[in-house]
């Protein structure tokens, strides 16, 4: 069962390893065979205290050995057009929704492998809440655009697994299903049981553990604003007009 790892050994991941597993989770699904990623690779002290800041200081990005920028691409690919005499049309929403489909099932393929190569790594959920510096740091050219990061080492702890909703809550068969309170009550009754939700409710002064989200978490104007900051960095990288 696989676990979040935040706490990494100062064992160096090596070149060698990195390679092969892009090289393996090249592999994964792509559109059109185009491969509409790209991957940045940060070890450097300084580039990586730069990015925390931009995934709100959490401590794993300057503690572990690598940071994995993973983008969606459209660049390298329209250059690769513009180079044989076609006409690349891909400065839209749509490409942009194609490249980090792409992107993100590279990355996923990617924490796989390296999970079963021993590895341990942490996604960061905070690359699309402030994309403009990360473009900034990581030197993106038009068309390209942060849509996830992780952090990677060798495991130093070993966590319990996080609690996950049933198969009921997420699988519907033939068509979408009505949530109603019945449906939401079996679902999430074992989530907001848990002692540590139970802990994270009252120390957070809420009535439920859905306030917690909605009110400290991912409030909406925190939301709305990440929002702005999006639409802006999709304009900058020119996935809008």
């Amino acid at each position: 069962m696989r676990k979040t790892i935040r706490k990494y050994s100062t064992k160096a991941v090596e070149e060698k390893l990195l390679s092969r597993l892009f090289h393996e989770a090249a592999r994964t699904q792509t559109m059109g065979n185009l491969q509409l990623y790209s991957v940045v690779v940060t070890r450097d002290a300084e580039t990586k205290r730069r990015l925390a800041p931009l995934h709100f200081n959490q401590p794993m990005v300057e503690g572990a050995p690598v940071v994995l920028t993973f983008c969606a691409d459209f660049h390298r690919t329209t250059r690769w057009c513009e180079e044989r005499n076609a006409d690349p049309g891909y400065d839209n929403p749509l490409s942009f929704l194609n490249a980090a489909t792409d992107a993100l099932l590279f990355c996923q393929r990617f924490c796989d492998l390296a999970e079963e190569a021993g590895l341990g790594l942490c996604f960061l959920g905070t690359t699309i809440y402030q994309p403009e510096g990360i473009i900034d740091v990581l030197k993106l050219p038009k068309l390209v655009f942060p849509v996830a990061t992780i952090t990677l080492g060798w495991p130093d702890e070993d966590p319990q697994p996080t609690d996950r909703l049933p198969n009921a809550a997420f699988v519907h068969h033939e068509t979408y299903q009505p949530i109603t309170r019945e449906t939401i009550d079996r679902d999430y009754a074992e989530k907001e049981a848990l002692p540590e939700n139970v802990e994270f409710v009252r120390i957070n002064n809420k009535e439920t553990l859905a306030q917690v989200f909605t009110d400290c978490r991912y409030t909406r104007s925190a939301n709305e604003a990440m929002s702005e900051g999006l639409i802006v960095a999709l304009k900058k990288q020119g996935f809008l007009s």
